[in-house]
């Protein structure tokens, strides 16, 4: 199980309401183990590299089919990138290559525990970059600075790979994009999706420039986000409406300019306060960032190890159903404040357990997306999906029938930095009921002050109400509802 500490989450309060949230959260944070993905995906047999593209592929991918990669046309392969949980990725590839793997270097993200033997691995800060990061693209480049026609070479790259794949360009220092992001993403809220452009454009790797350094390389680009979702009506973006849309994936072509990034920077009222380093370096325009007809000039090939669509919505419907449950997806991908989401979905879940509408009990609701949280100028530890439950559990107090959870899908919700005996230096996320508000009153915890200076984490696990999983890597959130009980009563 992902999930460690699930005896105490569903001791008390509704406790059968708790074990079903407790169950399918835990359910879809197994799906997404990237370790048994690349197993799927990599074969080594008679001295060949075998790629299986099924399940792995792009809609419409215009080199689809198995590749086959000889080994005698290579003398070194390796594997490098950024995410969080991407260890559990490099070290699928460090057993399936076995002494064929020369060598490589991943960043995670500080807290994890290192697990790789022969792929070197860097702990990095995330959402906030810091120098560690410098400190691991600067070992992949050093790693790669001699790469050639014989090199093979295996990108992995996911969610948190935006802070953790940090390498500033130009005369901006980290120092500056550490504030920058901090104001951003901390102060003022701004969604990750309106960030994503300006890092892109401050970054001496991303926007596909590590692809221009590596393209004398076969290289074969992997991702543990998944590649399909774009906010979009099509359930699965097909291969160049993602390159011609990206924003995100460092290794392929991106679709914003530099005059994107300064209106973004506009329209959230921060350009005065952007250091100087990056408003020059934006103004200057320079560095272009690959075009779709650069990146598909080059020997690359780009797969998804994990698409929700197959892996944690089928795996947390399957268990719903194997309870007996209705398992209804509520929004795929919401972008909103946590709080704000957390009362709006609580309302909704008490009208379905009152009037059985929109949709009649038993029931299980799911979502996914990534929520923000406005933080301003406090200093509480917390994180999105705690905030969201907390919220929720103001609405639902009383309730005897709904328990809402969620998690950060990599197993750590938030920046961390959270200090408790027995407790993990970042919680998942959190599972409450109707009961958590009474039970907080009765510890004499002050959850409404929890809210204000967003420090979650502590009253949380004080109530054990606070989720602690093993770090994986990240398909955005997971957040479930179970509203049980009869309409009719």
């Amino acid at each position: 199980m992902r999930i460690k500490n699930t005896n105490s989450l569903t001791s008390h309060g509704n406790r059968a309401g708790r074990e079903i949230v407790t169950k399918l959260l835990d359910t879809g944070l197994d799906s997404l183990d990237p370790y048994f993905r690349v197993k799927e995906f990599i074969k080594l047999r008679d001295n060949k590299i075998i790629i299986n593209n099924k399940g792995f592929e792009m809609k419409d991918d215009p080199h689809s089919g198995e590749i086959c990669l000889d080994l005698k046309d290579y003398d070194r392969v390796f594997v490098i990138g950024a995410a969080k949980g991407i260890q559990r990725a490099a070290l699928a590839f460090e057993e399936v290559l076995g002494d064929v793997l020369t060598g490589g270097h991943v960043i995670g993200k500080h807290g994890e525990e290192i697990i790789c033997t022969k792929i070197g691995v860097t702990l990095a800060g995330h959402p906030v970059p810091d120098e560690f990061c410098v400190e691991g693209c600067r070992k992949i480049e050093e790693l790669l600075a001699d790469v050639n026609e014989r090199d093979l070479i295996f990108t992995v790259f996911g969610s948190g790979c935006g802070s953790l794949f940090t390498y500033p360009a130009g005369n901006i220092t980290i120092d500056d994009i550490s504030k920058f992001t901090h104001m951003m993403q901390i102060e003022k809220g701004v969604p990750t999706s309106d960030l994503n452009p300006i890092r892109t454009h401050i970054d001496r790797f991303k926007g596909g420039r590590i692809t221009r350094l590596l393209k004398k390389a076969t290289l074969i680009h992997t991702v543990t986000a998944d590649p399909s979702k774009m906010n979009t009506p099509v359930l699965r973006v097909p291969y160049f409406e993602m390159l011609r849309n990206n924003t995100f994936f460092p290794t392929v072509a991106t679709a914003s300019t530099y005059k994107d990034c300064i209106e973004i920077i506009k329209k959230w009222d921060a350009w005065d306060k952007t250091p100087i380093s990056i408003r020059e370096h934006l103004l200057s325009g320079t560095d272009e960032n690959m075009s779709v007809e650069e990146y598909e000039s080059y020997n690359c090939r780009f797969f998804g190890l994990i698409f929700k669509d197959s892996t944690v919505y089928p795996a947390v419907r399957k268990k719903a159903a194997e309870m007996g449950l209705r398992c209804i997806m509520l929004s795929e991908y919401m972008e909103a404040e946590a709080r704000e989401a957390g009362y709006v979905d609580a309302n909704m879940a008490l009208c379905c357990e009152r009037l059985g509408e929109p949709f009649n009990p038993p029931v299980v609701l799911m979502s996914s997306g990534e929520n923000v949280v406005t933080v301003g100028r406090e200093c509480g530890v917390g994180g999105r999906n705690q905030e969201y439950c907390l919220a929720a559990a103001m609405k639902i107090a009383g309730s005897k029938n709904v328990v809402i959870g969620a998690v950060d899908t990599d197993g750590t919700d938030g920046p961390g930095g959270f200090v408790y005996e027995n407790a993990p230096s970042c919680l998942a996320g959190a599972v409450v009921d109707g009961y958590t508000i009474n039970e907080a009153k009765e510890k004499g915890i002050d959850l409404q002050n929890a809210l204000k200076t967003h420090g979650t984490s502590e009253p949380l696990w004080k109530l054990d109400c606070g989720v602690f999983a093993t770090a994986n890597v990240s398909a955005l959130d997971l957040r479930i509802i179970y509203i049980g009980g009869k309409t009719d009563e």
